[in-house]
């Protein structure tokens, strides 16, 4: 899945593993009821200590969207670490991209501050995941290369 403009740099393999690590360490507490229940509890009194708001009280459907939320990032996650490749890290840059803008939408909304820390790293992340492909996207150039390229193959 890899494409020739891709960019393929050591660098950018390390920077998906890293920021697959940070998911993985970030969400694994989300997984399970039990563990969930905990890190909310944490967040609380964190969020309360910092007088930035407390969580709103646990109930059955929050616990489920953390579990499942959880859940598909560990195993994004896991794939990150164990096959990284630069696709990944733009995905991943675009889900943070998403993921971005609906905390960005709930902090508008009311919710504890606490959820800045966690806005702050996913844009940091996004960054880091895009830039280098926003530095390798094809010019004016590059594009009519592709274009004819592609016109080529139809025509085989």
């Amino acid at each position: 899945m890899t494409r020739p403009d891709a960019p393929v740099r050591p660098a950018c393999l390390r920077t998906v593993r890293a920021s697959a690590w940070y998911d993985f360490a970030v969400t694994a507490g989300f997984v399970t009821p039990w563990t969930y229940a905990w890190v909310h509890d944490a967040l609380s009194a964190l969020g309360e200590a910092l007088d930035w708001g407390a969580l709103p009280e646990l109930d059955s459907w929050q616990i489920l969207y953390a579990n499942l939320m959880g859940s598909v990032v560990v195993v994004w996650a896991a794939l990150r670490i164990v096959r990284p490749l630069p696709a990944h890290g733009l995905f991943d840059g675009i889900a943070r991209t998403l993921f971005s803008a609906w905390m960005a939408y709930a902090l508008l909304h009311g919710v504890s501050r606490i959820l800045w820390l966690f806005l702050a790293l996913e844009i940091a992340w996004g960054v880091a995941q895009l830039a280098p492909w926003l530095r390798n996207r094809p010019t004016g150039a590059g594009l009519e290369h592709r274009a004819g390229r592609l016109e080529r193959s139809k025509n085989s």
